[in-house]
């Protein structure tokens, strides 16, 4: 269950608590990704290629290996994966998705427009671009922040079918062998 950082004055306090449970940890990297990976607009196209952006961000190894068969240079970050994604019927995955982009757009950061057929367009507010550059500027988001920019770099400019099928082909045994709701291993 997600917590917001507002709401812990009730929470025990001898219980851990980890920033993958608290919603403004993950409102952050997707308020980063929409500016980093969504280019000048800060906009992405698709919850597929939203989702699929993440999964490497998140998953620095598998990075690496998309990086090696595009015959680009990985960055050098410390392998490891801090917020698990699942294996869903289009790939990697994280079910909290829903959930804070309803929070990000309930807050005025990102807007999230739909016209005819056409994928979902999650887009930077004026608000959300600010609040990005925030926390693009602060130590804490520094590494993020470059591992964003290499995948934006090599990967940002393709659809989310193609990452998603990139993911399939590179890494058949440990994401799409998995059964769905499987927990995704680097």
């Amino acid at each position: 269950m997600m917590r917001s950082i507002r709401n812990l004055r009730d929470y025990p306090a001898g219980l851990p608590l980890v920033s993958d449970e608290l919603v403004e940890f993950h409102a952050a990297r997707l308020l980063l990704l929409l500016k980093i990976c969504g280019g000048r607009k800060g906009q992405i196209d698709g919850l597929t290629k939203l989702a699929k952006l993440d999964f490497f961000v998140r998953y620095p190894t598998f990075f690496a290996r998309a990086c090696a068969e595009r015959g680009a240079s990985a960055p050098d970050v410390e392998p490891g994966v801090e917020s698990s994604m699942v294996r869903h019927h289009y790939g990697p995955w994280d079910h909290r998705y829903y959930h804070v982009l309803a929070y990000l757009e309930g807050k005025a950061l990102v807007r999230v427009t739909r016209e005819g057929t056409k994928p979902f367009r999650f887009q930077l507010t004026d608000q959300g671009v600010h609040a990005a550059e925030q926390l693009a500027s602060t130590e804490l988001f520094q590494e993020l922040v470059e591992m964003m920019r290499h995948v934006f770099a090599v990967l940002g400019k393709d659809s989310g079918t193609a990452l998603k099928d990139l993911i399939y082909r590179l890494f058949d045994r440990e994401v799409a062998a998995r059964k769905l709701g499987e927990v995704i291993k680097e």
